[in-house]
């Protein structure tokens, strides 16, 4: 039986068992390839969208336990019109490897939608679950307050 799932705004029928992951289903059944499979347990963040914008990790959410309409960092913001994280990301050179930014960016995002104007600590905790192999936190925390401060 079909899934109806709102990804990014546009409505698409999803042919799946519901105990699929949301991950597999982005990635291969929509070829929505910038949410990152990184650890499969949800501990690392790399697979980080956003429902109903909520930031959730999708690696652990079933098709069938999807409650409202996915974001992902394709419908965050486009190369003609970048989300203001995404041009704090490159202001600030956040990237080096680059693996985890869209989980980095859509927990971001999550953020600053509930809380517009983040300390450092509130920032640290929002962030603490999203992992980074190259170390680029104090770029990740810079490049949050310069999306703050440019709202």
């Amino acid at each position: 039986m079909a899934t109806t799932l709102t990804v990014n705004g546009t409505e698409h029928a999803i042919d799946l068992p519901d105990d699929v992951p949301l991950l597999w289903v982005l990635r291969d059944a929509l070829s929505l390839t910038g949410t990152k499979y990184g650890c499969g347990v949800a501990a690392c963040g790399a697979c980080t969208v956003q429902i109903e914008g909520q930031a959730v990790r999708s690696c652990q959410v079933a098709l069938g336990d999807v409650w409202g309409a996915v974001t992902t960092i394709e419908g965050l913001g486009t190369p003609a019109a970048l989300h203001r994280l995404q041009a704090a990301w490159i202001e600030h050179q956040v990237a080096q490897c680059g693996y985890c930014q869209s989980g980095q960016i859509m927990q971001a995002a999550s953020l600053l939608a509930e809380n517009p104007a983040p300390t450092d600590d509130e920032i640290d905790a929002a962030m603490a679950g999203n992992l980074c192999r190259c170390g680029t936190y104090p770029r990740i925390r810079a490049a949050i307050k310069s999306a703050v401060e440019g709202a």
